[in-house]
């Protein structure tokens, strides 16, 4: 198996075609695997933009004979980036239409799909997806603004993501480090599609925008996606403050004396502590001279050192 750069000319037709595609609207999609199949009941209302650009691969026919290129135990199962061409055993990669805007609402738990995005860039998922595999809201619901959950694995489906989780993973280079593999070539042969996981479509089979509702997932553990989760946030739907040190309901960051000392914050060398303060450390018995007990102190320091030095 190789890795070609010299696929896009035959995705040209696809990617133009989608361009062109109506807001598609669907609740249920069906994967179809070599391991097995699984339904994903998805979320059009809540997370809109996001379903609706899962949508646009899936009438293109990008995500047809793709590989789940990443799995790592009870973590994740990710896919949606690579296809797999059987007539000359390579792989490339999908090509992506526009990132979607990030709509991190529901909180990453078993059994839910979300988007990947590249790191320290929240609103730029394209084509790949990955299904949690377990609770990872602690993880995924706090980095990166939040990783958008947009539908939830239906009825038994999470026995073919497991098996899919039990293989054996192998380091097949780049994006394909920790790729799962259903067997291994015998004496050394090529990597085919007899080996590799694949999804050979992703189909709308059910389009009634609310169906299955009662599947909602938990809502993202921090909801105002500072990072901070709802629980140690004083202001969880301020995404600007997330602490309130002297209680009094503003916010550390709008607050100019958070320890009420009287001191304001930007002159108060100790602006959480209301025992200390800037003024204190200037403190002194007389005219800016040194106090008994900070000479004293000089003077055992100074012997130290010379003690040492000796």
């Amino acid at each position: 198996m190789s890795f070609s750069k010299t696929k896009l000319l035959r995705r040209t037709i696809a990617v133009a075609a989608a361009a062109l595609i109506a807001n598609a609207q669907a609740t249920v999609v069906h994967f179809k695997t070599n391991v097995g199949d699984f339904d994903v009941n998805l979320f059009d209302s809540s997370t809109p933009e996001t379903v609706e650009n899962f949508l646009s691969y899936v009438e293109a026919g990008s995500f047809d004979n793709t590989i789940i290129h990443r799995s790592v135990t009870d973590f994740v199962a990710q896919g949606g980036g690579f296809n797999y061409f059987s007539e000359d055993n390579t792989v490339d990669a999908v090509p992506a239409f526009d990132p979607v805007i990030n709509e991190p609402i529901f909180s990453n738990v078993r059994g839910t799909i979300a988007m990947a995005k590249l790191g320290g860039d929240p609103n730029s998922a394209t084509n790949q997806w990955f299904v949690n595999m377990g609770d990872n809201s602690a993880n995924l619901d706090l980095q990166n603004g939040g990783f958008t959950v947009f539908g939830i694995v239906m009825g038994d489906g999470m026995e073919v993501i497991d098996a899919i989780n039990a293989l054996d993973r192998y380091n097949l280079g780049g994006a394909f480090d920790s790729a799962p593999l259903i067997s291994v070539p015998e004496d050394g042969g090529e990597i085919t599609n007899e080996h590799l996981v694949i999804v050979e479509s992703i189909t709308v089979t059910d389009n009634n925008v609310d169906t299955n509702l009662e599947l909602l997932p938990p809502l993202t553990i921090d909801a105002d996606h500072d990072g901070y989760p709802n629980d140690v946030d004083a202001f969880p739907e301020d995404d600007t403050e997330w602490l309130d040190t002297d209680s009094d309901g503003t916010g550390n960051n709008a607050d100019s004396d958070d320890d009420n000392d009287g001191v304001a914050d930007a002159n108060d060398d100790f602006p959480l502590d209301p025992s200390r303060s800037e003024r204190e450390s200037n403190d002194s018995s007389g005219g800016g001279s040194l106090s008994l007990w900070a000479l004293i102190a000089l003077g055992l320091t100074s012997r130290l050192r010379r003690t040492v030095n000796k």
